[in-house]
């Protein structure tokens, strides 16, 4: 038995739905610029935005009570969740390794880390102000 109930599940699939559908239309914007690049900048700029709202959102509901839990689980784990691409980060920063692109594998690695933590802290510092 799933200590969840049902209202819970259902905002989090929804999320996930909203999520997914919002990380397709933006990794296919900024995609348009990987041919050029030789690499990946829309899984990269998905990630990045997903933690700037992560840490602004937690800010948010931090300081302000803004955010009820239904709301945060469908926000941070249904919307935020189906929306940053943690395992397409994984999969091309392999693909990139695998074709003796080491320069690019560190590169792709250290942003999304660095880009990413730093993307939460200045969401979180944005939301408490």
């Amino acid at each position: 038995m799933t200590p969840y109930g049902l209202p819970q599940l259902l905002w989090v699939g929804l999320g996930g739905f909203l999520g997914s559908i919002g990380r397709f239309v933006m990794t296919g914007m900024f995609n348009r610029f990987s041919p050029v690049l030789g690499f990946p900048i829309g899984t990269l700029t998905v990630n990045v935005i997903g933690c700037l709202l992560i840490g602004l959102l937690h800010g948010l509901s931090e300081t302000r009570h803004l955010l009820g839990p239904d709301i945060r689980i469908f926000l941070f784990i249904g919307v935020l969740g189906g929306f940053t691409t943690y395992s397409t980060f994984g999969f091309e920063s392999f693909a990139l390794l695998k074709d003796g692109e080491f320069l690019k594998t560190s590169a792709n690695i250290l942003l999304h880390v660095v880009l990413g933590l730093s993307a939460v802290w200045i969401g979180n510092i944005l939301g408490r102000l």
